[in-house]
Parts: C-alpha cells; sequence; structure tokens
C-alpha cells in the first residue's frame, strides 16, 4: 500500500493487510533530519523516507525531493523492484527538477504519479514527465473523488493530457510484465 488515506481526507480507508506501507510523505522530522523511518508492527513494513530497504525480496529505493522539503515534512520518491517489475512512486510532488533523481529512477514499468493538480504537479508537467521516463503502464493517484475535502481535479484532465480519451476506470488491477506492451504506453484509472 502507498500513501494510506488519512481521515481528514474526507475518505474511507481500504480495509485490507498489507505486507509494506510506503509513505512518500514523511511529517515533521526533527530539523535536519533525514533519517527514513522504517518499522513493522509484526505484520506490516512501514517505510516513510529516503533509503534502501530490502523486505520479502522486494527491494525499495527512497530519495528525498530536497527542494520540496522542508523543517515540517520530508517529500520521497520510491523505485521498487520485485520479481521482473519496476515501479515508480512520485506521490505528493509538485514538481520534478532534480535530473540525478530522474536518472537513479532508471527503466521504470508502472509509473504512480499524481494526476489531479494542485497542490501537487500540475497535469501538463506530470504528462511531460510521463514522456520522459517512458513507462509502459501509468496509474494517476491523488485525483478528484466523491467525498474529498481537498482541491483536485477530474483525473478526465490527467487523460487529455497524456492523449487518452476514454480509459475504462478499473476495480483492481492485475499485471504481469508479459502484458506490458514496450511500444505503446497505457494508463489505468483505479476506482477509490
Amino acid at each position: 500500500m502507498t500513501d494510506p488515506i488519512e481521515s481528514s481526507s474526507g475518505l474511507s480507508a481500504p480495509r485490507f493487510k498489507s505486507d509494506i506501507v510506503i509513505k512518500t510523505l514523511l511529517k515533521s522530522p526533527l530539523p535536519g533530519d533525514e533519517k527514513p523511518i522504517s518499522t513493522t508492527d509484526g505484520e506490516t513494513n512501514i517505510i516513510a523516507g529516503p533509503g534502501e530497504f530490502e523486505i520479502k525480496n522486494i527491494q525499495v529505493n527512497g530519495w528525498a525531493l530536497k527542494k520540496e522539503s522542508n523543517d515540517k515534512f520530508i517529500k520521497s520518491i520510491f523505485r521498487i523492484r520485485f520479481g521482473d517489475m519496476t515501479l515508480g512512486l512520485l506521490g505528493h510532488i509538485s514538481e520534478f527538477n532534480d535530473p540525478d533523481i530522474f536518472e537513479e529512477l532508471g527503466d521504470i514499468d508502472i509509473l504512480f504519479i499524481p494526476g489531479g493538480n494542485a497542490p501537487f504537479i500540475n497535469q501538463s508537467d506530470a504528462a511531460k514527465l510521463i514522456r520522459q521516463i517512458e513507462p509502459r503502464l501509468v496509474v494517476p493517484c491523488f485525483f478528484k473523488v466523491p467525498g474529498l475535502k481537498r482541491q483536485a481535479n477530474s483525473v478526465d484532465a490527467f487523460l487529455k493530457e497524456l492523449g487518452q480519451s476514454k480509459v475504462e476506470v478499473q476495480d483492481k488491477l492485475t499485471i504481469k510484465q508479459k502484458d506490458l506492451n514496450p511500444e505503446k504506453m497505457e494508463v489505468a484509472v483505479l476506482k477509490i
């Protein structure tokens, strides 16, 4: 699970157990302290902040977005590798202008990126970033859904920026490496 829903959002958190929870926003770190959090409650491993982790043969690398972080929070992006798949989590980004981190992300099969505009990356910049990363599958997140209390745009504007006219909303997504088209990027919108 990534970026679990907080009750203040107005949305209900899904009810399922997770082996790993990754948080791309680490709130209230100590000043000057960018140490990651890696804890376990016996069943769930929680990762927040930059660092390198390996849990159950899943490799997780996180990088702090220093230009977007401050003394109240640290924003991070993550690359997750398991089996023959690589996921990119861009979480709470509002801009992306660190070429060193971009280079370290490497080849991404599935990219999770904010698709709802402010307070996150605007949809036009998100589309440009996606074209640079060239993932095989894009999954937008943080877009407007019924009940959401914070500002967000519809996922339709995001899809338009990507040149996608109609994408069916799915309850769940099951992907195998062989199902990903290396020649054509696809977009999957998940029901929240």
